[in-house]
């Protein structure tokens, strides 16, 4: 039994990971920044005794404090951390203004570096862990139509946090990889004004797009895994392999 943290663990993908963890027997402490959302998952997860909750902007060092904190009171460690929690929308790059693109870092790489932080400092006194980080397949195959420059600026500096965290901490048996996930059928799809996700399944080479629970399952075999770091996996159905005409 393990104690895995999943930050924007309310909806979608977040969601799918924290579900697959409580049913293989794991404790869990989830995040989201919408307490309400939150509060809605907790209900449904259904069981208090395995599940502790912490609402917070992930963007703010001390929601990650918080986390780690909280797993530590409630279930005794801090074995695992998902650091899913971000937000992705499309904008013309003419068009970013500063505040957008600090809002992605800010969200989106701040946010996972200082709670990797925070979960660190705890895997360092437990012996190991494994933190696995939610990228976007997008960092090496940019698509023209889908201008989304200030996002996938922040997503690439987590793959590149991802790598070397795990060069780092390698000798103290602390895992570090990412998920780069395709289109997946979730929420995230409508915020960012795709009414159809099916319709994006030709960037695959599956010609379908995934599921969340696709990702959670990759998500369990990582933190599962004593092996395998450093690794930055395309869960795209061949998006990034090749294309179909």
């Amino acid at each position: 039994m393990k104690t895995i943290i999943v930050t924007g663990a309310s909806t979608g993908i977040g969601k799918a990971i924290a579900e697959l963890f409580l049913a293989k027997g794991h404790n869990l402490v989830i995040n989201s920044a919408n307490a309400a959302n939150l509060e809605t998952t907790y209900k449904e997860l259904n069981n208090p005794d395995k599940v502790a909750m912490v609402a917070g902007d992930i963007s703010l060092i001390a929601t990650g404090k918080k986390l780690v904190e909280t797993a530590i009171e409630r279930f005794g460690s801090a074995d695992v951390l998902v650091n899913n929690a971000g937000i992705f929308e499309p904008k013309s790059f003419l068009d970013v203004e500063e505040k957008d693109l600090d809002k992605f870092l800010n969200i989106n790489l701040k946010g996972t570096f200082f709670t990797s932080q925070a979960a660190v400092k705890q895997m360092l006194k437990q012996g190991e862990g494994s933190i696995i980080n939610i990228g976007t397949v997008l960092v090496d195959h940019a698509i023209d139509g889908f201008p989304a420059t200030a996002p996938i600026s922040s997503k690439g500096g987590i793959h590149a946090l991802t790598r070397q965290l795990a060069a780092e901490f390698g000798k103290n048996n602390i895992r570090v990889n990412a998920i780069a996930p395709g289109i997946i059928r979730s929420p995230l799809q409508a915020k960012t004004g795709v009414s159809n996700a099916d319709s994006l399944a030709g960037l695959h080479l599956l010609n379908r797009i995934g599921e969340t629970s696709d990702v959670a399952e990759l998500a369990l075999y990582l933190a599962e895994s004593n092996f395998v770091t450093g690794e930055i996996i395309n869960l795209d159905g061949g998006h990034v392999s090749g294309h179909s005409i």
